[in-house]
């Protein structure tokens, strides 16, 4: 493969399957080099054929695992057959490197005839994807056993059955499921009343299929939207969503989170993704900033004064609003509270029924203390959550005040002007997460793009 055709196929097809990566550069190389290994400095070392004498270096914050350079290496191995084809019909090529994808993906936690099964039963679903059934769309739970074989003699196998009306009726996704052995042989049927309590990585949905899922037997589940999600090692690990794969980093998400903050810094962020994550696939749009501890009292000038639900931040907000009434230019002051409103005053006089009500709801708890899918309830009220340095809950619902000439749409204009601040998270209905920061110079960037 060319340098070129190289440099374009990392950027197009590699780069989107790991949050926060990026090419650093190439480095030498001679043929005694493999074609993918670690390098330093969480880089990985790339190059599509043994006698290239080049690498490219793959950079991102967190260091890439093990399984992840694996994947990497079997995505390149089957690229350059595709390559020694000498395919020219390009829409045909991007089909057959998306299958290369889809397959690296399997194989990268699995492999032999399990690899084979669980490919099988993803083709199964993405038929059923664009079906519905009754008029309705389609939800399905698969598992498939890495360690358990069926007798032969009692061999139901996924495709006699995964195409017929009926086996919709069977599952879910969600509680229900159907568990295949690793040769694609029916083993039975599996609610998920309560599974082993164990931690987990996971939409909030679906926490009792990645504690059903540990590294004897991965999750599949059709959504009904028509997402596929893959689960293993009680973590979601790849989901195909609006027709592309995705790899889930899951601790480098946390990482681009990160503020120099406190020692619960990193509670605050995993309290953070979670909840994102749990907008995403719950299909809800949400907007979530995450403050930086200097840049509170600059957030709070685009925060309304009525949206606010912390009393410290309020009385913070409250000084700031009768400083700027009281400027010779500001003579006409149409504030109606003074230096001795209290927050419960304020509240009551001008019937906050949102911010009060929301105040009770949370009882003075931070980010993290709360529950899980009230967070989610919350973020997806419209407009912004802002989350002050420490967990502190500012505002939820927030109508921020956006900058002139911000381009796209409200929620993606106030989620960048926010991260000037500290991190803006916009999570968009179809399920795409986006995060953005301010670089050194103060220039708004996207730093992770999910979904």
């Amino acid at each position: 493969m060319e340098k070129s055709h190289f440099y374009e196929f990392v950027n197009r097809m590699i780069l989107p399957l790991f949050t926060g990566s990026y090419v650093a550069g190439e480095t030498e190389s001679s043929s005694r080099d493999l074609e993918v290994a670690l390098g330093k400095g969480n880089s990985v070392l790339l190059k599509p054929n043994k006698s290239d004498e080049y690498r490219l270096i793959l950079k991102r914050g967190q260091p890439f695992k093990s399984f992840e350079v694996n994947l990497i290496k079997t995505i390149l191995e089957e690229i350059s057959l595709l390559t020694e084809a000498g395919l020219e019909n390009t829409v045909y090529l991007q089909k057959l490197q998306n299958t290369i994808i889809e397959k690296a993906l399997i194989d990268s936690i699995t492999s032999d005839i399990a690899s084979e099964t669980i490919i099988g039963i993803i083709s199964s679903l993405d038929r059923w994807a664009t079906r519905t059934y009754e008029g309705a769309n389609v939800s399905m739970g698969i598992f498939v056993n890495l360690s358990n074989i069926v007798d032969d003699s009692k061999q139901v196998n996924y495709s006699d059955i995964m195409n017929s009306d009926f086996f919709v009726r069977i599952t879910d996704g969600i509680s229900s499921f159907v568990e295949f052995d690793r040769k694609g042989s029916l083993i039975g049927y599996t609610n998920l009343k309560n599974p082993k309590s164990a931690p987990t990585v996971s939409p909030y949905i679906f926490d009792r299929v990645a504690r059903s899922c540990n590294d004897k037997r991965v999750g599949i589940v059709l959504t009904v939207r028509g997402d596929i999600l893959i689960f293993y090692a009680r973590q979601l690990m790849f989901a195909k969503r609006n027709g592309k794969w995705c790899v889930y980093s899951h601790d480098e998400i946390i990482r681009l989170l990160y503020n120099n903050v406190s020692y619960t810094a990193k509670q605050i962020r995993r309290a953070i993704y979670n909840t994102a994550l749990d907008c995403s696939f719950g299909y809800m749009g949400a907007c979530i900033i995450y403050l930086n501890k200097d840049k509170t009292k600059e957030a709070l000038k685009l925060i309304n004064i009525a949206d606010i639900i912390s009393e410290t931040h309020f009385e913070e907000k409250k000084q700031m609003e009768l400083a700027e009434a009281s400027k010779l230019y500001n003579m006409s002051n149409t504030l109606q509270f003074d230096e001795n409103t209290t927050f419960e005053e304020y509240l009551t006089k001008f019937n906050c029924v949102k911010a009060k009500s929301i105040r009770n709801i949370i009882a003075g708890k931070k980010l993290y203390e709360l529950d899980r899918k009230l967070l989610e309830n919350l973020v997806g009220i419209d407009g912004a959550t802002v989350i002050d340095f420490d967990g502190t809950i500012i505002a939820v619902g927030a109508i921020l005040k956006i900058e002139a000439g911000s381009l796209g749409g409200g929620r993606l204009a106030a989620t960048k002007s926010m991260a000037r601040y500290g991190v803006g998270i916009k999570v968009s209905q179809d399920g795409i997460m986006q995060g953005f920061s301010a670089d050194k110079h103060g220039k708004v960037k996207l730093i992770f793009n999910v979904g």
